[in-house]
């Protein structure tokens, strides 16, 4: 199964503006932001993340409520962050 997750914006890096660091329930991962040129996203603010893409951004109340939902999934939940740790953008 292929989750859309929140995912919390810690910082843009400033080598690579296309690239942000996100902070997904503990797991923190360099995502490609690109998609979100017309109002990219900035710390503390959240985003949905999938395969490594932020597609979009969503409100805090939204994250919150997105990641409740995906705990109560457990496995399938576990898994993709498991899938996380293991991913990498070079």
């Amino acid at each position: 199964m292929c989750l859309g997750i929140p995912g919390e914006v810690v910082e843009v890096l400033s080598d690579r503006p296309d690239l942000a660091m996100v902070d997904v329930s503990g797991v923190r991962r360099a995502i490609n932001i690109g998609l979100l040129t017309e109002d990219p996203p900035k710390a503390g603010e959240w985003v949905l993340v999938h395969v490594g893409f932020a597609l979009s951004k969503i409100d805090e109340a939204e994250a919150r409520s997105a990641l409740e939902f995906l705990e109560s999934l457990g496995q399938a939940y576990a898994d993709e962050l498991a899938a996380l740790r293991e991913s990498r953008i070079e």
